[in-house]
């Protein structure tokens, strides 16, 4: 009498189909770890929304955000970086978001 194997958990399949799905830009890339680079509160406030040659836009719920997120940009970058290889943007530019 054969055995049946047990069920497989489905996540590695979604997790594999996602990523055959994702399109395979630098925005994507960014986007993809933005809320482990960034942190869960800042993703809140703030999204890559484009690129351009190396820079990444942020969009930010207000001014304050955009200017507090300028400061951290080093940090920011290097967190890209270290996820992301050569493939991270050099720059990141910060905007309200509706500007």
């Amino acid at each position: 009498m054969s055995r049946r194997p047990a069920p497989r958990r489905a996540t590695g399949a979604f997790r594999a189909a996602l990523d055959r799905a994702a399109p395979r830009t630098g925005l994507a890339a960014v986007q993809s770890v933005w809320g482990e680079v960034a942190g869960e509160q800042l993703a809140a406030v703030a999204e890559p929304v484009s690129e351009r040659v190396g820079e990444v836009t942020i969009a930010c719920a207000d001014a304050v955000w955009a200017e507090e997120l300028d400061l951290m940009q080093g940090r920011l970058v290097e967190g890209l970086r270290e996820r992301l290889g050569d493939s991270a943007p050099a720059r990141l530019r910060f905007r309200v978001r509706g500007e």
